[in-house]
């Protein structure tokens, strides 16, 4: 993985590195918690507030569109500041917001505690993978961006599970509460574990966005784009499809989360494993798993076990692909990799945002039986693009 060439050199103590790579991915956890949590409540959410499911998607939408549009600018003016205390104030943002939806009586007063931590997530993504590049070394640096997003396979296992569970216990409000409690804690280790890194030379936002010119950058960001519409139409909607297509008793949904959070650890060590060695030639791999797996879930939910299976393969290409797409664009900008980063984090976010206001208008139009075909023929338009790319010299 290429760093950039203003990036510090890595600590001489690797174990003092590791264990702050360790500490950034315990962050990453609590930050896609909060951002993916409200999967796993949707139903919830919407049988409390009066509202349809649909419109409670839509929560995902305003999160996922508000990264994509505010991210590129906030990370270009924010990226040279001291990481260290970047990282412990976004935290501290997250707290916040947690414990204002955690308040919330109506529907307005929730997507403000959406909008507010959705202006720092993309700042910690676009940040935290350079500086974990930067940690490692760049011998290490595609393992360690792989281990920061171990998080995101952490908060599927344990994070939106359990707090989907926490919730069927006692309430939604409950988890929020729990992370913004949670969100205090890192922010602590972070003070108390991570070095000051040397900052990194303000660059004009002007200079950054040369990549922006660059066709091999914007077709990795257009694919960026569609693989995470294609994973966000289907995931988006689990909870439900879990509960309505497949007959899974509401108090066992999470358990059903948590074995796809489980598997999604296979496909974060596979991602982080060839990462490095063809970015765009495993992007196609798991491109197609990701098809067949989005396809095949309706098909299967009338057979629990056929439908787990189903959902190991749909589990290991959704996640691998986190980590792979990430690689992939910042490889494609070693001048300018904190934008790179947080763009491909805005392009993800696009993904998310069009995938769950895809699966909405699906869901009103078609019924959610619908779902999976969808988000399937997105994951071929995706592949089909990848394709394109590998046979083009020039956006390779």
């Amino acid at each position: 993985m290429s760093v950039s060439t203003s990036a510090t050199a890595a600590p001489a103590d690797q174990t003092g590195a590791g264990w702050s790579v360790t500490i950034l991915a315990l962050a990453a956890f609590v930050i896609v918690t909060t951002e993916f949590l409200i999967i796993g409540l949707l139903p919830a959410m919407a049988r409390d507030l009066g509202i349809s499911i649909s419109t409670a998607g839509l929560l995902v939408t305003l999160f996922a569109f508000t990264v994509m549009l505010c991210g590129p600018p906030l990370t270009a003016m924010l990226s040279h500041l001291d990481r260290k205390r970047t990282f412990i104030a976004i935290l501290m943002i997250f707290a916040f917001a947690n414990a204002l939806a955690a308040l919330s009586t109506n529907l307005y007063v929730l997507a403000l505690a959406r909008l507010i931590p959705a202006l720092a997530l993309p700042v910690f993504w676009g940040t935290a993978s350079e500086t974990a590049s930067r940690l490692a070394g760049p011998e290490r640096g595609g393992k360690a961006v792989a281990q920061v997003y171990l998080g995101i396979s952490a908060a599927m296992l344990f994070g939106i599970p359990l707090g989907t569970l926490f919730a069927d216990a006692f309430n939604w409000r409950a988890a929020f509460w729990a992370l913004s409690g949670l969100s205090v804690v890192m922010a602590v280790l972070l003070w108390q574990a991570m070095p000051h890194l040397a900052p990194t030379a303000k660059v004009r936002l002007g200079e950054q966005a040369k990549i922006l010119k660059d066709p091999r950058f914007l077709a990795n960001l257009l694919l960026s784009i569609l693989l995470f519409t294609a994973m966000f139409t289907g995931y988006t909607y689990l909870a439900d499809t879990l509960e309505r297509i497949a007959g899974v008793a509401p108090a066992y949904v999470g358990w059903w989360l948590m074995g796809f959070g489980a598997v999604g650890l296979i496909g974060n060590q596979l991602g982080g494993r060839f990462a490095d060695r063809s970015p765009l030639g495993s992007t196609i791999a798991f491109a197609l798993l990701l098809g067949v797996g989005l396809l095949a879930v309706v098909p299967a939910s009338g057979h629990l076990a056929l439908l787990a299976s189903v959902l190991v393969i749909w589990g290991i290409a959704h996640t691998a692909l986190f980590p792979l797409c990430q690689i992939r664009v910042m490889n494609t900008a070693p001048t300018a990799q904190a934008l790179a980063g947080t763009l491909n984090v805005s392009a993800a976010n696009a993904g998310i945002g069009l995938g769950s206001t895809l699966g909405a208008i699906i869901i009103e139009q078609a019924g959610l039986a619908s779902l999976g075909y969808a988000a399937g023929a997105v994951a071929g338009l995706a592949l089909l693009l990848a394709l394109v790319m590998g046979r083009v010299p020039s956006l390779r």
